[in-house]
């Protein structure tokens, strides 16, 4: 280990091995290690004896539940826009070969005490009860603008100025009323909490169209999922470094991050052998001296025997809580899956209930969620620091990633990618669809 490097990676969570793929793909010398024996940090999927390892010490998990290998399960649970910007890194760098989708059944949102789907096409508006036949009408003509809104074209633009005006104006525009603003922002633009109002409706825009073009691809969501867990998405990214030269070490203890005179990164010592590189990228984890706590967040992981109720027997959904239907700061998110998409054993569903904690009682916090579940056969509770750099990494080239925030979608970790990228390198990711490495060694040839 007394090779130098460009990049030594800490840590295998998805944002880590995206990372480190893309910098392999780029031409870095980057060094891969992790102290756990698999791969997915934070981010991991475990089959049953390592999830009751984790959560439940010394306690064998029930026959009852099925074999081990049937289970993968995530510990943060997450899905994709069919059109969002995990889609386009997958594609960028051809990981989709090593992957296998299958759509999300639904997307719910929690309303005056019950779900009701989120409209997918025109006729599940016309039919909907999230609004009334006067408000079908003006959300009618609140999405024809969006959808037909250019830029360049005044003509398309109503008097509205996109990166002037707030979301609140755009709404008031069309007369929306507050139900209506609570599931575009909540369930399609996928807002956390109500702070983007009183922001420049852009940013808003770019979410409700990205929503409303995934919807498009597949027709009864936005959202696709991986065959056997979110934990295949790094191991796909670790298999590309691997291709392009990167090193992977799992199971390797760090005892020490070194640093010269001045403070800057130097190299990591592992197990009496010191290894040598000019940046290091890392999760939190790694840098308790070098990161704060912002929230925590409280996440719920239940086995059910059944769909979860009123949502049309679904194999699949995402239902969101908007933060004022129940009093919060902030949204609660529950993503579910199931056997169809080998997580769990078959009569099996995976119901995962995240929120960003508010109070001294975390578990009372997810109460609406947890009620809307139906019997829950087990459950496992974790609640988890999120933490973000104090620094960004320029003056001692420690470069770290943010902890996995309460949403059910990847959009924000995708932000973070392209965020600690440009950190690293200086300057912006451009996505566009690579040649196979097959297809750039032909080239070459040629």
């Amino acid at each position: 280990m007394d090779e130098e490097y460009d990049v030594i990676v800490l840590g295998t969570g998805l944002t880590e091995c995206i990372l480190s793929g893309l910098l392999s793909v780029e031409g870095k010398k980057v060094l891969h290690m992790d102290r756990n024996d698999y791969y997915g940090g934070e981010s991991a999927s475990l089959n049953l004896t390592q999830l009751y390892k984790k959560f439940r010490a010394g306690q064998e998990p029930p026959s009852s539940l099925g074999r081990d290998r049937e289970y993968n399960v995530d510990l943060i649970p997450k899905f994709m826009m069919a059109s969002g910007e995990l889609v386009k890194i997958l594609t960028h760098t051809d990981v989709t070969r090593y992957l296998e989708f299958r759509q999300i059944d639904g997307s719910y949102v929690y309303r005056s005490g019950k779900i009701n789907k989120v409209p997918s096409n025109e006729v599940e508006a016309l039919t909907s009860p999230l609004m009334g036949f006067f408000e079908k009408r003006r959300a009618k003509k609140f999405f024809e603008f969006l959808q037909n809104w250019k830029d360049e074209d005044p003509s398309t633009h109503q008097g509205l100025d996109l990166d002037r005006d707030t979301m609140e104006e755009v709404y008031t525009k069309f007369g929306l009323e507050p139900g209506t603003k609570d599931f575009v922002g909540h369930a399609m633009a996928l807002y956390l909490d109500d702070s983007y109002l009183n922001k420049p409706a852009r940013e808003a825009y770019e979410r409700i169209v990205l929503y409303i073009t995934s919807m498009a691809r597949y027709g009864k969501s936005p959202y696709i999922y991986p065959l056997y867990g979110l934990g295949e998405l790094p191991q796909g990214f670790a298999r590309l470094s691997a291709i392009y030269g990167g090193t992977y070490m799992l199971d390797k203890k760090i005892d020490e991050i070194i640093y010269d005179d001045n403070g800057v990164f130097q190299g990591v010592k592992s197990e009496g052998e010191t290894v040598r590189a000019k940046q290091v990228i890392g999760d939190p984890s790694y840098f308790s001296d070098k990161v704060r706590k912002v929230h925590q967040v409280v996440r719920a992981i239940c086995l059910l025997q059944h769909p979860i109720p009123n949502t049309n027997n679904a194999d699949s959904i995402q239902i969101v809580i908007p933060q004022n239907q129940i009093g919060r700061k902030n949204d609660i998110y529950i993503a579910c899956v199931s056997a169809a998409h080998n997580v769990c054993a078959p009569n099996y569903y995976l119901a995962i209930v995240s929120t960003i904690v508010e109070t001294g009682n975390p578990e009372a916090e997810i109460k609406p969620a947890m009620d809307l579940l139906g019997p829950v056969t087990e459950k496992f509770v974790s609640i988890s620091d999120l933490e973000e750099p104090k620094e960004d990494g320029s003056k001692d080239q420690v470069f770290i990633s943010r902890s996995y925030d309460a949403t059910s979608h990847f959009e924000s970790v995708c932000d973070e990618v392209k965020d600690v990228y440009k950190r690293v390198t200086g300057h912006e990711l451009v996505l566009t669809k690579r040649l196979r490495q097959e297809e750039e060694q032909a080239e070459m040839a040629a």
